[in-house]
């Protein structure tokens, strides 16, 4: 059976607002859910073990080449085999928090998961994305055009040229309103984006509907 990939990488636990989201979107999902949290048990950065076993023969492998293999061919195998996607992938000092991108690195490999000549084995599944931060980042705001998680993370996990996911985002902005005074006006705008994510979160697994067999 297919199942529901939860990939959260967020250092805070149950008190990070992107996995409080994210187990909105999970109190809806009808259907199991491997979860793996990057902050608790973190995957390593792709090293020069790991890039070259993937262009050496196997029975060749050292065995630095062989361990970093068999942890690529996990978490590969893990990926391919959902049917539906769900990352929490907050805000850290304007990009993806660097447990997610070494995530990113293992399994994004060329023939495997990265198809040149034809689609990616997932192409067209659906994944939500869901990114809080702590200020706000969208068209007028002062920081508009800092956001370099979510335009990033839609390019490699969406584009036809690369995982080509159906990803929809879920973003929960200002969350530092309720404790910086600095941000304490925009409070109301806070809790109107907190709700509105958590709606669309329920909203998702709801129409996302049982995963499809990988």
């Amino acid at each position: 059976m297919s199942y529901l990939l939860h990939i959260d990488s967020s250092s805070l636990g149950e008190a990070s607002v992107s996995h409080q989201v994210a187990q909105s979107f999970r109190d809806q999902w009808q259907g199991p859910v491997v979860h793996r949290d990057l902050a608790a048990s973190p995957v390593p950065h792709l090293s020069a073990a790991g890039i070259t076993a993937r262009i050496t023969d196997p029975a060749q492998h050292t065995p630095e080449q062989a361990k970093a293999a068999a942890l690529q061919d996990e978490l590969i195998e893990e990926f391919l085999g959902a049917g539906a996607y769900l990352f929490t992938v907050p805000m850290y000092n304007l990009s993806m928090p660097s447990v997610f991108k070494a995530w990113l690195d293992q399994i994004i490999v060329t023939d495997r998961t990265l198809i040149f000549d034809g689609p990616s084995p997932v192409a067209g599944r659906p994944a939500v994305l869901i990114s809080a931060r702590g200020g706000g980042y969208g068209p007028g705001t002062p920081n508009e055009g800092l956001d370099y998680v979510v335009p990033t993370l839609e390019a490699v996990l969406g584009h036809d040229n690369l995982l080509g996911l159906d990803v929809t985002t879920v973003i929960p902005e200002l969350t530092m309103a309720p404790v910086n005074p600095a941000l304490a006006p925009l409070l109301p705008l806070h809790e109107a984006s907190m709700a509105a994510a958590h709606d669309q979160a329920r909203t998702l697994a709801t129409t996302f509907g049982t995963p499809r067999a990988a």
